[in-house]
């Protein structure tokens, strides 16, 4: 009934397998990729005729965890999976990136991959056996995919590269001294096709070994891949790329003089029209049956491609006359809005983020239901990216892939650098509002909440910048590596390379590669070059340096105690009154973890002291010899009880009360009296023994020995 195959290989420390013709054999390819105990099924369909009109490629990637393939059952009121967690979303981006390049040009058709999480064994992440499998299931598919790629995650331990880290191993780098990397990397046989990364100021050799690492350990798989190909794959789908060069030779011979001089306008909103403005000329001039053409669109794009590619490598002279490696003007500003505790605008030519901290508490943190567990994170950014940012009309609904790609991007630049939670006990969130975008929005959200950050007050290792490469790349091999670039540059260029970090190395990196054949050279080149950039960046925006740091008054303030673990429980009370209590007698936030130490947050800081007084008198134990302020809470005939320390109560005997005799502790005292009391031990009993005769009632002071003699 059933055509398997199946191909195993030793992958590092597990065993990788490929498996097809089992499941789901009505899709086009299907493929379930095992790495030790973690499957990932990966099913392709493609469309076999494109829709008319249709002028780009609709290639959909989803990636979804099922909560069975670790043993569990969803959180939430309906009890199933539902919108895409975020490492879903970011993990669908990963996969889609690095294949849809391969596609062969023109191919228009719908083609939709969907992988599923089936096991996993909480040791292997899922993501990179999830592009393993997408992968193969195109490989075998017969859709036009010039692959097959591979995958591999990269960390990097006391000066060597490790292979396939485990999910503990990754989880939490911040905390994590000795891992310093978190890197992936996809490629062909011949080429990396994308990478991304987190890590911890890292060199740009070491960077780049790491990425050379991650290519040459993924080349067994694709061999692997291969292999299944050879056995299982399907015939190769019957498509011709559209000739459309007679098309495009009357396009170009309309327009090209035309479209270089749209090109050399430097305001992108005037070049915007002017290139729109030359398209419809160049439509003007052409006849019934080129307007219908279903290759227009494509011929529009070859020229306006041809126009901006060509001058650069030739002249060395991009859109907006800026030299290769020259960084748009910057302007960075801090401390713009009153209230909230900490903002920054980043302005660099037409991008522009305006960029705000808030601090927060331990009720902040944000709680992540994972696949591998639940874990709170206490740094949080958030993207966002408007319509008018680029001057257009549109819908604005929840976060998409590209905020929540984007966001994640500037969240790794910047997580090298926070301080330890045990230094900087905050919650710490950072909004990127992109007013402006022409070039990478998500490099100044990096840069924007760097200087946020500061002027909120948090103490950051180092400032953190970013900058976006670009590349052209010509098919004599001939190159040009681009600082900086524009919207347009990123669109119709070869690369779009981003690179973040502080003086000492980079914190973050992510690539993607449209074309084969990026070599180490132009790799080591991009890197070189993006390091000046960077460089250059930071000096701008320690111009708006100067003056922040200073703590928001708005911002709540957090005090941390340690007590022993045995007192918790007194702290708390039964059914949590006495800590209920100590909040609404205080006015602070109060909150315990396991271990004993207590956070105290409120913008106020006497109702912090008070609630630091108040768990101090619950946990602390009286000292001999000391004095207390207390209040006479019973009295009767042998003398008087006193609540002098949190809820302990003592015995001033009547002897202690006054240097004179006293009929009945009455004579001097009533309850609800505040007297101060000086502990003088404890009988046989345990039982605290209190006086008042050697301390001044109205100060609290202890009386002096010659005082006492005196009277």
């Amino acid at each position: 009934m059933f055509d398997v195959t199946t191909k195993s290989m030793q992958w590092g420390d597990e065993t990788l397998t490929l498996e097809t013709g089992k499941v789901a054999r009505q899709a086009d390819g299907s493929v379930i990729a095992t790495l030790g105990e973690t499957s990932v099924m990966a099913n392709v369909t493609f469309a076999k005729e494109p829709k008319p009109g249709q002028d780009f490629f609709p290639l959909t990637v989803h990636y979804q965890e099922k909560y069975y393939a670790a043993g569990k059952i969803p959180g939430g009121f309906f009890k199933r999976e539902a919108r895409p967690t975020e490492k879903e979303t970011l993990t669908a981006r990963l996969i889609d990136r690095p294949i849809r390049p391969l596609f062969v040009p023109g191919f228009k058709n719908e083609v939709l991959v969907m992988c599923t999480v089936l096991s996993h064994d909480l040791v292997n992440d899922p993501d990179i056996v999830a592009m393993i499998a997408a992968s193969a299931a195109l490989t075998i598919s017969g859709a036009p995919f010039r692959g097959p790629i591979a995958g591999a995650r990269v960390g990097f331990v006391d000066g060597e590269y490790v292979l396939n880290p485990s999910v503990d191993d990754m989880q939490d780098l911040r905390n994590n001294p000795e891992q310093r990397l978190d890197l992936v990397v996809a490629g062909t046989k011949d080429a990396v096709m994308m990478v991304e990364s987190e890590a911890y100021e890292l060199t740009e050799d070491e960077m780049l070994g790491a990425v050379t690492f991650a290519h040459e350990q993924i080349q067994p798989v694709i061999d692997l891949i291969i292999s299944l190909a050879e056995e299982a794959a399907k015939e190769p789908f019957d498509f011709q790329a559209p000739d459309y060069s007679e098309l495009y030779d009357v396009v170009k011979a309309a327009g090209a003089d035309k479209m270089h001089a749209a090109y050399a306008i430097t305001d992108k909103q005037e070049r915007v029209a002017a290139v729109a403005a030359v398209k419809e000329e160049i439509k003007a001039g052409l006849s019934e049956e080129q307007l219908e053409d279903a290759n227009l669109g494509s011929a529009l794009k070859k020229l306006e491609s041809t126009v901006l590619r060509g001058s650069v490598v030739k002249e060395g002279k991009r859109i907006d006359g800026r030299a290769l490696d020259q960084v748009r003007p910057i302007v960075a500003e801090t401390g713009l809005l009153p209230r909230t505790h900490g903002s920054a605008l980043f302005t660099r030519g037409e991008t522009q983020g305006l960029v705000v901290t808030t601090l927060g508490t331990g009720d902040d943190e944000q709680f992540i239901d994972a696949l591998h567990g639940n874990f709170k994170s206490n740094f949080l950014l958030h993207y966002n990216f408007p319509p008018y940012s680029v001057g257009e009309v549109g819908r604005v609904g929840s976060p998409g892939r590209r905020e929540i790609g984007h966001g994640k991007l500037a969240w790794r630049a910047l997580q090298a650098v926070l301080p330890a939670s045990t230094d900087f006990p905050y919650t710490v969130r950072i909004v990127s509002e992109i007013t402006e975008s022409n070039g990478s929005s998500s490099m100044a959200s990096v840069c924007g909440g760097s200087l946020s950050m500061m002027d909120a007050g948090v103490p950051l290792k180092a400032a953190v910048a970013g900058v976006a490469m670009g590349l052209v790349l010509e098919d004599d091999g001939s190159y040009a590596v681009l600082t900086d670039i524009l919207g347009d540059e990123d669109h119709l260029g070869d690369m779009d390379f981003k690179v973040a970090g502080t003086e000492n190395g980079i914190t973050s990196l992510q690539m993607d590669i449209k074309v084969a054949g990026i070599t180490p050279e132009i790799m080591s080149k991009a890197l070189a070059q993006a390091k000046d950039g960077r460089m250059h960046i930071l000096g701008e925006m320690n111009k708006a340096l100067s003056g922040v740091g200073e703590f928001s008054v708005h911002a709540p303030r957090i005090e941390t105690m340690q007590i022993p673990t045995d007192k918790i429980r007194e702290v708390i009370g039964s059914g949590g009154k006495v800590i209920r209590e100590i909040v609404e007698v205080s006015g602070a936030k109060v909150d315990i973890n396991d271990d004993g130490i207590i956070k105290i947050a409120s913008p106020d800081g006497e109702c912090i002291k008070k609630a630091y007084d108040m768990i101090h008198s619950i946990v602390a134990e009286p000292e001999e010899g000391h004095i207390y302020k207390g209040k006479v809470v019973k009295i009767v005939d042998f003398g008087a009880f006193v609540n002098f320390f949190g809820k302990r109560d003592g015995l001033v005997h009547v002897s202690q009360i006054e240097n004179r005799r006293l009929n009945h502790p009455s004579d001097v005292l009533k309850e609800g009296q505040e007297v101060y009391v000086k502990l003088l031990g404890f009988d046989d009993r345990g039982k605290v023994r209190l006086a008042m005769k050697m301390v001044d009632q109205e100060t609290g002071e202890e009386i002096a020995k010659e005082e006492k003699e005196e009277e």
